[in-house]
């Protein structure tokens, strides 16, 4: 089955310095039919956007949302480290509620397992009061940095609304392949980020994030295998592209991702 018809999203961080209500605003134009939005940073000094409810800030980007037609898919990004409180994550899954947000994305980083999983799932328990699941992303230089740590971290918390989010980067990153997809239940990947990338694995921990934040390439235009990751996910998986701006325009730049995204989801038949 061809996935020519399926929707795309598109990450916040492609486009960070742009306020949530003109993101949306182009993402709509351009052709996708959600948006990821950076409402808590990623790590200290990164940018991210306060959409507190009744807000100016708020109702702009509703009515934005409203407009372009498309909705919030996710809620980027919270970091689960050693010094993690689930409620302080309050104000954010309030916002993510008013927005009507399906997922909010973390990522672990407490070298204490047993508390990360507490954690999580007191996270979890908190997301499903608001209607929302939580993706669990591998990151490599994370304490949660293989796909086989987060599969187990996921069904250590005996969640059902929680699941493992798939960067196409992270996951080739951290020793994986598609392959190990293969064998896990649907239920555990509901959300696969594409982008592309050089064949060649950065040497170390400095060079992976720099890559990461800043040396990501448009899918098909890289070595990563997007074709094999595309035919092992689930079918009704949500997709997105995070491929952060360079020098080109705003709009350039999401038409861009948009043009080289579709290709490849056209040329892609599932294996599901």
């Amino acid at each position: 089955m061809s996935r020519v018809s399926q929707q795309l999203g598109i990450a916040h961080f492609s486009c960070i310095e742009m306020r949530p209500a003109d993101f949306v605003d182009l993402a709509g134009q351009v052709g996708y039919t959600s948006v990821g939005l950076r409402l808590h940073p990623a790590f200290p000094g990164a940018p991210f956007y306060t959409l507190a409810p009744g807000s100016a800030q708020m109702r702009q980007t509703k009515a934005a949302l409203r407009q372009a037609g498309i909705g919030v898919y996710d809620i980027e990004f919270v970091v689960v480290d050693g010094a993690f409180s689930p409620t302080d994550l309050s104000a954010v899954l309030d916002s993510a509620a008013e927005l009507g947000a399906r997922r909010l994305s973390v990522c672990g980083d407490d070298p204490d397992k047993g508390r990360f999983v507490a954690n999580l799932s007191a996270l979890a328990e908190l997301a499903a009061a608001a209607g929302i699941a939580v993706d669990l992303e591998v990151m490599p230089w994370r304490e949660i940095g293989t796909l086989d740590a987060a599969v187990k971290a996921v069904a250590a918390t005996g969640m059902t609304n929680v699941g493992v989010l798939v960067d196409a980067l992270h996951l080739a990153r951290s020793g994986a392949s598609p392959e190990d997809l293969a064998g896990l239940p649907p239920s555990m990947i509901r959300s696969v980020q594409l982008c592309d990338a050089h064949a060649e694995r950065p040497k170390d921990t400095a060079a992976l994030i720099a890559e990461a934040r800043g040396g990501r390439l448009l899918p098909g235009l890289g070595a990563l295998p997007l074709g094999e990751l595309l035919g092992v996910i689930p079918q009704d998986a949500a997709i997105s592209v995070e491929v952060p701006k360079g020098a080109e325009t705003d709009e350039a730049h999401l038409r861009a991702l948009f043009d080289a995204t579709t290709r490849i989801l056209r040329t892609t038949t599932s294996a599901t």
